[in-house]
């Protein structure tokens, strides 16, 4: 059993990594496949393996991103960065700062599509090529993405994995958590750019400054972000009373648009449509998959390999994890890996009486930031090469990679020494 289950795991990770756009095929394939050999049992599965709480939180934080650029809010907020700041080169950072912030909170595809059509007419007005521009917001939504619970599929994941609330991301066990570290990569990567951007003008850019449509889904956004940071401090972590809060402002959010902004049942339709159910479908096959996995004995005998590997020595298992992490998910999803790894990462720290945090944020970083390193590396990567492509402009593998590259280096590299430095 343990080999078949092994076969049909790697053969699901073959097809995700050779046909990305039938991911949540391949997963759900693969889960039916799990229940089908009996490794699990489809009531096992779908009680217990399933995280409905994470696909509540997905789903329901989706539908208010969707909201969220829909008011036009970002678009101002983008606006006024570049009326007050004294050159385009700093607008440009400064723009770039701000889309990071925004994918904390929102999912990184989103918050990309939201601010390209400002990176673009920003570009077109002081005659600057846009394909560094575009690769930027790219980047930086993929790094704070890592920052909060609710940014990216691999934050939550981690978050139930560990038992972490949304305060937890911040301060855990009187110690700076996931969130400064991240933020210590920002900074990194903003100076990064800052360099790369210096040249791009020296006066300051006139633009035609937009106005907000509506201040209700930021409502619902900062509703949804205390909401969570109220959830975690009186129930102690995550539970499934933050899915139900994430959800029901979700629901509020869609029939507010329905029939109070009056937008009619096919906008409306078509908004739910565009959510990204494909991920949401590969999230469902992923927790079966995986528990298969776990239920074969499969991850303790990977724990065992590694700590065969590492010995005593606590930083090649930090460096191991983290290096390994970034070229795997330079290449492949990082949502099946982190979740194979995390109790690996765990069950090793364990084994080396160290901090689970250590060894758990190296894999959360480096999966993570490591989607930078190639145009393939993540959703929002080649959501990027999108649009550039309809704008004319062309982004191949070799100059992505005189982005990613020292990107993701720069950036790993300053928030794994937060990391260590504060954990080890």
């Amino acid at each position: 059993m343990k080999w078949i289950v092994l076969g049909t795991a790697v053969l699901m990770y073959a097809l995700v990594i050779l046909f990305p756009a039938r991911k949540s095929w391949a997963a759900m394939g693969a889960a039916l496949c799990m229940v089908i050999i009996g490794a699990v049992g489809p009531l096992q599965a779908i009680t217990k393996l399933i995280d409905w709480n994470i696909l509540l939180i997905f789903v329901g934080s989706l539908i208010i991103a969707e909201l969220f650029i829909y008011s036009r809010v970002p678009a101002v907020i983008a606006d006024t960065i570049m009326v007050h700041s004294p050159n385009a080169g700093i607008a440009i950072v400064a723009i770039l700062v701000m889309t990071g912030i925004i994918s904390a909170f929102v999912e990184n595809v989103a918050t990309v599509l939201v601010m390209a059509p400002i990176a673009l007419a920003f570009c077109k007005k002081i005659k600057l090529n846009p394909r560094m521009f575009m690769a930027g917001l790219a980047v930086m939504a993929n790094l704070q993405g890592t920052a909060t619970l609710v940014g990216d599929p691999p934050s939550m994941i981690f978050a139930n994995y560990a038992h972490y609330g949304f305060n937890d991301f911040f301060v855990y066990q009187g110690k700076l958590s996931i969130f400064f570290a991240v933020q210590i990569g920002m900074i990194a990567g903003a100076i990064f750019f800052y360099f790369s951007f210096a040249r791009a003008g020296k006066g300051k850019v006139d633009v035609e400054r937009e106005k907000a449509q509506t201040m209700v889904p930021t409502v619902l956004l900062l509703l949804m972000i205390f909401g969570l940071a109220a959830a975690s401090f009186i129930f102690g972590g995550l539970t499934i009373a933050s899915g139900l809060w994430v959800m029901a402002l979700g629901v509020f959010g869609f029939f507010w648009y329905w029939l109070i902004r009056r937008e009619g049942w096919a906008k409306t339709f078509d908004m739910a449509k565009k959510l990204d159910w494909d991920t949401s479908l590969f999230l469902v096959g992923i927790f079966v998959v995986v528990g298969a996995v776990s239920h074969a004995g499969l991850l303790d005998d990977l724990a065992a390999l590694l700590s065969m590997i590492v010995g005593n020595n606590v930083f090649l298992g930090f460096f191991l994890i983290l290096i390994v992490s970034v070229i795997i998910s330079g290449f492949v999803d990082n949502v099946p890996y982190i979740i194979v790894m995390l109790p690996v990462a765990a069950s090793l720290a364990a084994q080396l009486s160290l901090k689970p945090e250590l060894y758990m944020f190296a894999l959360l970083i480096g999966s993570c930031l490591g989607g930078n390193l190639t145009p393939f590396g993540a959703s929002a990567n080649v959501v990027a090469i999108g649009i550039l492509r309809q704008q004319g402009e062309q982004m191949g593998f070799g100059r992505w990679l005189k982005i990613g590259v020292p990107f993701t280096l720069i950036t790993t590299c300053a928030a794994a020494a937060f990391v260590w430095l504060v954990w080890a």
